[in-house]
């Protein structure tokens, strides 16, 4: 008897002692959804960028093209050497924003004047590249396609979905810290 209890331990050990298995996914994602959401957003890309290029050609604007993803051009351009802001830098500025139809959505008395330390306060990734790129004293017009403002939710209010956007800005102040 007790031979068979020894024998049955080491018996229920041996057995115990096998590797772990592999689990197995509960569900096998294809990737479907996801490859239809790019192509999506691959059209709305390209249905944006072509009504960019619609008003800037129609534009006797000289419109640059920047290397963050949008455009601008300079209702006011400053010549002298400036610093333009730089991180940490506060700035001081007023902002329009308007359709790719010219349609006023938010004008500057409705903004007011804005505060903003470069790069260390939320900012749509837009306006935040372009008032790097500005001096003291200018205003420049951005076009901006929808990913660069508000994108897939707008701003709740009167900025729908995917909405590229007209923005005027003008830096009132540059306060190198």
């Amino acid at each position: 008897m007790k031979q068979s209890l020894i024998y049955l331990v080491i018996l229920f050990l041996i057995s115990s002692c096998k590797p772990p298995e592999a689990r197995r996914p509960v569900s096998n994602n294809s990737g479907t959804f996801i490859d239809a959401s790019i192509e999506r957003n691959k059209q709305l890309n390209k249905i944006e960028y072509n009504q960019i290029q619609s008003l800037i050609k129609a534009s006797e604007k000289n419109v640059l093209t920047s290397d963050y993803g949008f455009w601008y051009y300079y209702n006011n351009k400053i010549e002298t050497i400036t610093k333009t802001p730089k991180f940490g830098d506060l700035v001081y500025y007023t902002y329009s924003l308007k359709t790719l139809k010219k349609v006023e959505i938010y004008s500057k008395n409705d903004l007011g004047q804005q505060t903003y330390y470069i790069d260390q306060q939320e900012l749509f990734s837009g306006l935040r590249e372009g008032l790097k790129l500005m001096k003291e004293g200018e205003v420049v017009t951005f076009i901006f396609p929808s990913q660069k403002a508000y994108g897939y939710y707008g701003d709740n209010d009167q900025i729908g979905s995917n909405e590229p956007l007209i923005c005027e800005v003008s830096l009132l102040k540059h306060q190198i810290n």
